[in-house]
């Protein structure tokens, strides 16, 4: 006869595990990340947010944000634990109205236990209470918040909410949000969509901002400064809201004559890819020394170095398209960034053909000889470029090549209606690089895998028989007939920066 000892831990153990109902054994904790390979710390699992609520305090001189968010959600599994992404100092988190305990773990996760496990389906209200100086908080060695003179801005991809809010970060949990923003007499909060109201009291207004459709947390945006704000509409009724910081020096004149053109850019993009998606539109440009541009849902983001050559329309029309290519329709996964950039480029290029300064086709010649065989820009694969190579001006121009090359493939007919049905079609949602093949297979009626393999996934110059199938010139410079250097080209080089971050 054999006696089985037990360890009085073990013991424990047992009898907890006994005391604990069957059905619990199916909670457990969300992902840390959202399952992109590019960023597999960036975003969660576990659940999905359809509404950011966020009343907040900020301080210019200080750089103090206080807030408040309130997040609803609902679990997409037996949840014992979730994250959210932040980087903010927290001093409370309630869950369902009941306090739950946090902690930071990390670079940038917020990690949440409620005080009873959340069954699969369940609606959540989440609310954080925190209070930070969010320029001096940093992950992975970079911030996404940016002093200015006068204020402060939330402006970056693929991150910059953790700096001002907390959030599931990831383009495929979208959600509507309403940001109210309380900031010193004399001073203005602007954020995405209309603005619902101000309200001034005891040396302090209050903006209420409100984004009625599904947003990217990426998408969403905060300035606080002192500014300069012009109002208007388009021919079809948007109301447009543009802002200019007072302090914008010798390019106040440049930035202003780029952005104030923002009504009729969004009216002339919808000939060609449908119905601007918003209730709102406009710009602005702080006074901030990042180089970069970025596609802010309803309201971009520009640089005041975008306009130290003189106006930049072009970088206009570019974030602009992506109000449609980006905004209305979001990646699938950051691999699938052709998508945005590739198609915000051609824009750029359409434009260049409405000012009469080159085609498109002209553009694309020249992009096509300019870069021979050896060049590195080759190498980087539009379709699926890795995450160094994001924002890799390969992306831009080889992307806007590809599409030039399809355009020339399905014929002028199909290609202006993959344009205009693609954001139909995935309105409001995500899609990817493969779903965009399918679509312009089903719209053109041509296999075309071997297509987008040659242009957007293999790190090598299509070979001259595939650029003369595609009806691109493969004459090298120099050469008699080759192609010349377009009109537009130094305005569209201009705006290579857009998405470039140096503190990368």
């Amino acid at each position: 006869m054999h006696r089985r000892i037990i360890a009085p831990g073990a013991l424990a153990s047992a009898t907890l595990l006994l005391a604990i109902p069957a059905s619990a054994a199916s909670y457990s904790p969300g992902a840390p990340g959202i399952g992109d390979p590019y960023y597999p710390a960036y975003g969660n699992g576990g659940y999905d947010v359809s509404h950011y609520d966020l009343r907040l305090k900020y301080q210019p001189a200080t750089d103090e944000l206080e807030g408040t968010a309130t997040l609803l959600a609902r679990t997409t599994q037996d949840l014992s634990r979730f994250n959210l992404d932040f980087v903010l100092d927290v001093g409370e988190v309630r869950v369902n109205g009941a306090e739950a305990a946090f902690r930071a773990s990390g670079e940038h996760e917020l990690e949440i236990t409620p005080r009873t496990p959340l069954p699969k389906g369940t609606a959540v209200t989440v609310v954080v209470r925190y209070r930070a100086v969010p320029s001096t908080k940093q992950a992975y060695g970079f911030t996404g918040w940016h002093r200015t003179p006068d204020g402060g801005i939330g402006a970056n991809e693929p991150e910059a909410a953790w700096w001002w809010f907390p959030s599931n970060d990831h383009p495929l949990d979208k959600a509507t949000y309403d940001v109210s923003v309380a900031v010193p007499d004399g001073t203005q909060a602007i954020s995405n969509g209309t603005l619902q109201s101000t309200v001034s009291r005891l040396g302090w207004t209050r903006y209420n901002w409100r984004s009625n459709k599904p947003q990217a947390t990426y998408l969403a945006t905060l300035a606080v400064g002192k500014f300069d704000i012009t109002t208007g509409r388009t021919d079809s009724g948007v109301p447009v809201i543009n802002a200019y910081s007072k302090d914008l020096g010798d390019n106040y004149g440049a930035a202003r004559a780029s952005v104030e053109r923002t009504g009729e850019i969004a009216e002339w993009l919808s000939g060609y890819f449908g119905k601007y998606p918003y209730n709102a539109l406009g710009g602005y440009v702080p006074n901030t020394t990042t180089g970069y541009a970025l596609e802010t849902q309803t309201r971009p983001f520009y640089s005041p170095r975008q306009f130290a050559n003189g106006s930049n329309v072009s970088v206009v029309v570019h974030e602009l398209a992506h109000q449609w290519y980006g905004d209305l329709v979001s990646v699938a996964g950051w691999k699938d960034i052709w998508i945005n950039e590739g198609f915000a480029r051609y824009a750029q290029w359409l434009w260049s053909e409405h000012e009469g300064e080159g085609t498109a086709q002209e553009l694309a010649d020249h992009v096509y000889a300019s870069h021979p065989a050896d060049d590195g820009f080759w190498t980087v694969k539009p379709g699926d470029p890795g995450p160094d190579n994001q924002f890799h001006l390969a992306v831009y121009d080889r992307g806007a090549l590809a599409l030039q090359a399809l355009r020339n493939e399905v014929g002028d007919g199909a290609f202006f209606a993959l344009l205009k049905g693609w954001p139909q079609k995935y309105a409001h949602g995500n899609a990817s690089v493969a779903a965009f093949r399918a679509y312009a297979e089903e719209v053109s009626g041509k296999p075309l895998a071997a297509f987008f393999d040659t242009w957007l996934f293999q790190p090598s110059k299509p070979g001259a028989s595939a650029a003369r199938g595609a009806s691109i010139s493969a004459r090298d410079p120099g050469t008699k007939g080759a192609p010349g250097r377009p009109e537009s080209w130094k305005k569209i080089a201009a705006t290579n920066g857009v998405h470039e971050h140096p503190e990368w």
